[in-house]
């Protein structure tokens, strides 16, 4: 357990509504406690217990408090939780009765980060909690939940093993080349093969279920006209893009989110691509194309109530290559467009198929909520699947043990059990305030 000097304390609930949860973590959170409290909670750990707040002998509030006592507790530290009435004024006074009995305002992060430094939790599961939070779709949810139960923490483990019976083979023939050099270069390339293998497929898994975490970038595009904006409304529910009957309306990138199949969705409505006309018509045709080139998916509108354009033509082949949805729109005036799905806005035929099909790409059936999703993970995944296959490459002992360790720090990194302070800091400084 690490050694806390100050004991912190902040709301850990929005503040305004009927009640407020505030936490008290460190070495001095039971001293608070019988500072502030006319009930001695912290004589029967782990049980709620009615009592009041005091400040200068005065009653600040009526509330329910539990004391968790180190190391059972989220911190791993002792612990105070407040349970009090929610109101603006009722919290001020509480937050200043806990200052005043020596407790110091809480920075982002501070309670998970404890939790961290502490082993209650690696810095896989810590960085979970916030997905926790920011889920906005059910199998979103599924995912960062598998992840802080340790689901990442697993597979690493995994292939960390695996490396550290590679090194300790090499390491041994560095050390006695007599005896366990011949033996290490006879098992070195299947082991290392096999890490590489195990490594790539983490990878490849998570780029397919990154999806779960951050979202299907799908960009709406198509020439002025076609109704793009009126589908991303009729995706929606509701009308938030402005519909006209005059071409070129939309003159920005706008950017919705829903969910479909339990994932995330976001759907992004560009502007007509065409030869602009004006300056503010060109920034948005130059937005859609940026937007087409990070894209997870197109949905490819056209007027399916007239023969293909030249400029329908040039957007099937700019996309072709890419995932891709290509609907006619106006079927309700007819189709002219065999090959696309037919769809009409007005009277909302095909877009329960079109939804159908969007779910089929968001959330394939075969995607696995335990798969790595995070971005910083994939990144150390790659850097370690790169070192792995430089060991491969080298011949002498020393050189394969060089790039087996600098794997394992990659890997490492991932977990919090090799990683630098400055990565440490900046992961918890994006956590909200009371997490």
């Amino acid at each position: 357990m690490i050694e806390s000097f100050d004991t912190v304390f902040a709301p850990s609930s929005a503040i305004g509504g009927a009640i407020s949860v505030i936490r008290v973590s460190g070495g001095q959170a039971c001293a608070i406690a019988q500072k502030l409290l006319d009930r001695p909670v912290w004589e029967q750990p782990n049980q709620m217990r009615h009592t009041r707040i005091l400040r200068g002998g005065q009653p600040v509030d009526d509330c329910m408090a539990v004391f968790f006592k180190a190391p059972k507790s989220y911190t791993g530290e002792d612990m105070l939780e407040l349970h009090c009435h929610g109101g603006m004024t009722t919290v001020r006074c509480v937050l200043a009765a806990l200052s005043e009995a020596g407790g110091v305002p809480a920075g982002p992060g501070e309670f998970t980060r404890r939790a961290f430094l502490n082993g209650k939790m690696d810095l896989s599961q810590a960085e979970a909690v916030m997905d926790v939070i920011n889920a906005q779709a059910e199998n979103s949810l599924r995912a960062a939940l598998e992840q802080l139960s340790g689901s990442v923490s697993r597979r690493i483990r995994e292939s960390e093993e695996r490396l550290l019976n590679v090194r300790a083979a090499i390491e041994a023939a560095i050390d006695y080349p007599d005896e366990a050099e011949e033996a290490a270069c006879a098992s070195l390339k299947t082991d290392l093969r096999a890490a590489e293998e195990t490594v790539a497929a983490l990878i490849e898994e998570g780029r397919k279920g990154r999806i779960l975490r951050d979202g299907l970038k799908l960009v709406i595009l198509g020439r002025p006209n076609v109704g793009k904006s009126s589908l991303l409304n009729a995706l929606l529910g509701e009308d938030r893009a402005i519909v006209t009957a005059a071409a070129g309306t939309t003159r920005d990138v706008l950017d919705e989110r829903i969910s479909i199949g339990g994932v995330p969705v976001r759907l992004i409505d560009t502007a007509g691509v065409r030869e602009a006309s004006d300056e503010a018509e060109r920034i948005g045709v130059d937005r859609a194309k940026k937007a087409l080139e990070t894209a997870d998916a197109v949905l490819l509108v056209l007027d399916g109530s007239m023969p293909e354009t030249p400029e329908d033509e040039a957007l099937l082949s700019e996309t072709e290559g890419k995932t891709r949805l290509v609907v006619a729109n106006k079927s309700d005036l007819g189709t002219c467009i065999p090959d696309a799905l037919p769809i009409s806005c007005k009277t909302g035929e095909g877009i329960g198929e079109l939804v159908k099909r969007i779910e089929a790409i968001a959330a394939p059936s075969a995607q696995s909520t335990s798969a790595i999703t995070n971005e910083r993970h994939l990144t150390a995944l790659e850097r370690a699947l790169e070192a792995i296959r430089r060991a491969g490459e080298q011949t002498e002992p020393d050189c394969i043990a060089t790039e087996l360790a600098e794997a394992l720090h990659a890997l490492g990194s991932i977990t919090g059990t090799d990683v630098d302070a400055e990565i440490i800091d900046r992961i918890f400084a994006n956590f909200c305030v009371g997490k």
